[in-house]
């Protein structure tokens, strides 16, 4: 006990009272400062005690772990982020459509005739859904559930963003062109532009994907067969992912991401020329 008393270089290192409770007697000292401290202001350490003041002290100096948001978030991590967040925000829209009684539906669907005035329906279309059928949320949500991280990880989080995107809107753009006077909500143009885009990345690795062509004919066929399902926005975005991927699958080396920039923005201008003349055809633009 000598021994630690005199190593410790604070003041009342060789009281015999705690140095935060005056009044209780104690002959155990820190193993860092060789202060005198009580039962109750030991912490216990490797070797010894340490007082409550070394051990904030020890702890303020460790480097402080990330949060499990960061975490997610920072490069190389393997969380699909986009994938959750996009389930996420559709989720929340469909709750947001029954609390105000199909109000944001109304706000939110896509209807040709509307596109010079609120363009932005063409992408949002991709977040609301059907309120008669669970079924609908149900089959996108469960798709994008499933599809979403594996594709993801393949083509990372930006190039996911930008086949999601871009298959909602050439979903939407076929609606306009083959189905000009529909109503159309729904993320199915989204969900089957993933399709292609995994088919795509597939066939490339050298993968077998009878399977996958079996899922994709199987859910075209029904789009034609079942009533009130908008086929042309499958179409629309099975093409427009497939082509995405295609883009992405010839330029993929590092010295090709500003051509694979390039090209990707082209299909979002091809989309928006479509829809243009789409509209004209149909007489829908503004004189």
């Amino acid at each position: 006990m000598t021994e630690a008393a005199s190593g410790g270089s604070a003041a009342g290192a060789s009281s015999d009272t705690c140095y935060r409770h005056p009044d209780r007697r104690s002959f155990v000292l820190c193993q860092r400062c060789g202060r005198t401290v009580c039962p109750q202001c030991q912490i216990p350490a490797a070797v010894g005690v340490h007082c409550p003041e070394c051990v904030a002290q020890a702890t303020s100096a460790l480097p402080k772990r990330p949060s499990a948001l960061r975490r997610a978030l920072r490069p190389g991590s393997r969380v699909p982020v986009v994938t959750y967040g996009i389930l996420a925000l559709t989720l929340v829209v469909f709750a947001l459509q029954w609390v105000t009684n199909g109000t944001v539906a109304n706000a939110l669907a896509y209807f040709p005739p509307l596109t010079p005035y609120e363009p932005w329906r063409m992408l949002t279309a991709a977040l609301v859904h059907s309120q008669s059928s669970f079924v609908h949320i149900l089959f996108n949500m469960y798709s994008l559930f499933v599809l979403g991280p594996l594709l993801e990880q393949l083509v990372g989080r930006a190039r996911f963003a930008a086949i999601y995107v871009l298959s909602a809107l050439g979903g939407s753009a076929a609606v306009a062109l083959l189905a000009p006077a529909s109503v159309v909500v729904g993320a199915s143009g989204a969900i089957f532009g993933l399709l292609g885009a995994f088919f795509v990345i597939q066939r490339r690795l050298g993968g077998g994907n009878v399977q996958l062509i079996v899922i994709i004919a199987l859910n075209l066929v029904l789009g034609f067969v079942v009533p009130n399902v908008a086929w042309e926005a499958h179409v629309g975005g099975l093409l427009v992912g497939g082509l995405c991927a295609w883009v992405m699958v010839r330029t993929r080396r590092s010295d090709q991401s500003r051509r694979q920039i390039a090209l990707l923005a082209s299909i979002g201008l091809g989309i928006v020329v479509l829809t243009v003349i789409a509209l004209a055809v149909h007489g829908l633009l503004p004189s």
